[in-house]
């Protein structure tokens, strides 16, 4: 274990009976991994003028794909795209375009549409008329991709640099092929109020990854092996990628802040019958070894390894009934924010338990020490793998947990210094539920996108930023503006990522009323609603 649990302060009520006895409880947030090569020296060795061929190749899940409001859309201002573009590197990666703003819901786009129509709120007498107007515009976004343009897709030539796929955990992108994939696709059908989402969407943006990756039967670890495989041409004689970032782990326990839900699997009280939204440690590490074993397949000159954040701080899940003591990070409850405006109901709404949200936090303790152990083997055996601490970049911008509540902060917490572009905006962008009025953003929120769980624009440039300083630090050359390598710290281009972030240049007249909105979504539209829980 590399970072001892505290459990002194640990009681019995403080552990759900649901919980696997692989997760130690800890009382305390354990500190942030703030070295990338673990404190573990690897030798330089000497390297081919040119670099490879790829210059930055990335495996992971929505985070990098690109997704906000529930979409993937605009996968030119991905993370790893923005890394690229300071590269001045080629990235391919696939698109999503189309009248609805991406795939499988864009709620930015949506509650767009309805505002424009039914102004800040929806009332009584205009509900008849906002379900009809929202049956129309998905009718027209699920045809584009059932029957449109974007149901005809043809296979680039070449494997994308992306290799992003939204919902996949280790084991799912250690599996899934092209094959498997069109194997699971149903002919869509058509007329049912209840199936007015694109049909196979998971599906349609699995398959523009994996079409790509040079083979029906191959996954996305053996296409980054196959583009590790590309050498020579004027280009490093002994590896095909510079940088490999892999970002993957999140989807082991992001369904029980998604559903509200705790379903282990490796549970003492595993329900098979629903899906598993959080994963016992011990799996994860037998899923996370597999990874590793195909990674050092990879003839890649470095790899970055993400941690995984503590998803209990996205803000889809809202802490409610106030904390259990002055000192604890935890709130009593967690459910939708929507639900928390107008207070909890244990009887009928959702839910988690002060508990429950512990109990994941602390599984996901077990999964970071293990890809952090990981990156130590691999140093030790002379592999020039570095950590980013994506769990620590959200602990040090955790507004509720940390901020509001100083007397709730680790001995070893310090907020995170956002660039200077967005700390002189007013207000500063935090990691709350997006706050503003008919002037723009109010007093909250700027950070996350409106579905809650991934970043707005701006939320991913600051992820960008950490990577490039893991690559900076680890000797990666960044191109000056005359070409040259550039000395000092490589900046990303802030001011050309806030441009592109729709909700900071137009935020929704109301996104107050816009978490009202979705969660009229919720209540009116369950086939819509169920993508959030």
């Amino acid at each position: 274990m590399l970072r001892p649990r505290d459990q002194s302060g640990v009681t019995p009520d403080m552990r759900d009976p649901a919980t696997p006895s692989d997760v130690t409880i800890s009382s305390s947030a354990p500190a942030p991994f703030d070295d990338p090569t673990m404190g573990v020296a690897v030798a330089a060795r000497t390297r081919s003028r040119e670099p490879p061929l790829n210059r930055l190749v990335t495996i992971g899940d929505s985070l990098t794909m690109g997704f906000q409001n529930n979409a993937v859309f605009r996968t030119e201002m991905s993370y790893p795209a923005m890394i690229a573009h300071e590269l001045g590197a080629e990235f391919r990666h696939p698109v999503y375009d189309g009248p609805g703003d991406g795939l499988p819901l864009n709620f930015e786009a949506l509650v767009r549409d309805l505002e424009s129509r039914f102004g800040d709120r929806i009332d009584v007498w205009e509900a008849p008329r906002a379900l009809a107007r929202a049956r129309k515009w998905l009718a027209i976004h699920e045809d584009y991709w059932e029957r449109g343009p974007g149901a005809r897709f043809a296979p680039p030539a070449a494997i994308n640099h992306n290799l992003g796929v939204s919902g996949w955990s280790f084991a799912t992108a250690l599996a899934t092929t092209a094959r498997s994939v069109e194997a699971r696709i149903r002919r869509p059908r058509d007329g049912l109020f209840d199936d007015l989402l694109p049909e196979n969407a998971q599906e349609r943006m699995e398959l523009r990854v994996l079409a790509s990756a040079g083979g029906m039967d191959r996954t996305v670890f053996e296409a980054a092996e196959a583009l590790g495989a590309q050498v020579g041409g004027g280009h490093d004689p002994d590896v095909g990628i510079d940088t490999l970032v892999v970002m993957l782990g999140a989807n082991s326990a992001l369904g029980t802040v998604v559903r509200l839900q705790v379903n282990w699997r490796g549970g003492p009280q595993f329900d098979g019958k629903r899906p598993a939204t959080v994963v016992a440690p011990r799996l994860f590490r037998a899923d996370l070894r597999r990874a590793v074993a195909a990674v050092r397949r990879i003839a890649a000159r470095r790899v970055i390894w993400a941690t995984v954040p503590h998803v209990t701080i996205a803000p889809i899940a809202r802490g409610v009934e106030g904390r259990l003591s002055e000192t604890s990070r935890y709130f009593d409850a967690y459910t939708y924010p929507w639900i928390a405006e107008h207070g909890l109901n244990r009887a009928w709404d959702p839910y988690l338990t002060h508990q429950e949200a512990r109990a994941v936090d602390s599984a996901i303790d077990h999964y970071n020490d293990d890809i952090a152990q990981a990156v130590v083997d691999a140093r030790r055996d002379g592999l020039d793998w570095r950590i980013l601490d994506l769990a620590g970049l959200l602990d040090r911008l955790a507004h509720r947990r940390y901020i509001e509540q100083k007397r709730a902060q680790p001995e070893w917490w310090t907020p995170y210094p956002l660039p200077p572009e967005l700390e002189a905006l007013e207000p500063t962008p935090d990691s709350r539920f997006l706050s503003t009025d008919a002037a723009g953003r109010r007093d909250a929120g700027g950070l996350f996108s409106l579905d809650g769980v991934h970043p707005t624009t701006i939320g991913y440039g600051v992820l960008a930023q950490e990577v490039v300083d893991v690559m900076s630090g680890a000797g990666v050359d960044f191109p000056g503006p005359d070409e040259s390598p550039r000395p000092r710290r490589v900046r990303i281009d802030v001011r050309r990522v806030m441009a592109a972030d729709t909700l900071l240049r137009r935020p929704p007249r109301s996104v107050d009323a816009s978490v009202r909105t979705i969660g009229w979504i919720h209540r009116n539209l369950p086939f819509v609603g169920a993508l959030l829980g």
